[in-house]
């Protein structure tokens, strides 16, 4: 098997992995919370599939000769910025696409729970309030994704050494 095949496995298998922890932690948040919570839940989802789409486009624009640089002052995270870096069409996948597209599927779960809830509750047309809250997860989503992909390109090199900084921090990859 080629190494770009075992990275296609490890890619689905983390997926599926990650899928099933935030579903199962998201069906039991909604059978508990009422529709407030949820709805916070649902907003912080969104956040950290944009914050992890921001991630994962920064690290892909960032500059490579500026972490040798940090990295020749000794500056904290450098190592994991170059680390980054060098796997960024690997770290880009893994921010961009495997959390950002498992937040979108867990941010729809909670949003059909919520409809449903807010449908129940309020004796309000089913088919009416999905189509209200998946518009707002929708705007939300892409809204915010183009909102803070020009961030993420301008401000590159910064929130890589950011995320570098954090990984330092809890001694996570720059080996």
């Amino acid at each position: 098997m080629k190494k770009h095949d075992n990275w296609i496995f490890i890619v689905f298998i983390l997926t599926f992995i990650l899928s099933i922890i935030f579903s199962a932690i998201s069906n039991v948040m909604a059978a508990t919370f009422n529709e407030i919570v949820l709805t916070i839940l649902l907003i912080i989802t969104i956040a950290f599939g944009i914050l992890f789409d921001v991630i994962g486009t920064a690290v892909i624009s960032a500059n490579e000769a500026s972490f040798h640089a940090l990295n020749s002052k000794k500056i904290k995270g450098a190592k994991q910025g170059l680390f980054l870096i060098k796997n960024s069409s690997r770290i880009s996948s893994v921010c961009n696409d495997i959390v950002g597209d498992v937040c979108g599927i867990i941010s729809g779960a909670l949003g059909a729970m919520i409809a449903i809830s807010f449908s129940t509750r309020f004796s309000i047309n089913s088919t009416i309030i999905s189509i209200i809250v998946s518009a707002f997860i929708s705007s939300m989503t892409v809204g915010g994704k183009a909102i803070f992909k020009k961030v993420a390109l301008t401000k590159a090199d910064s929130i890589t050494l950011t995320v570098s900084k954090v990984l330092n921090k809890i001694g996570v990859g720059g080996k």
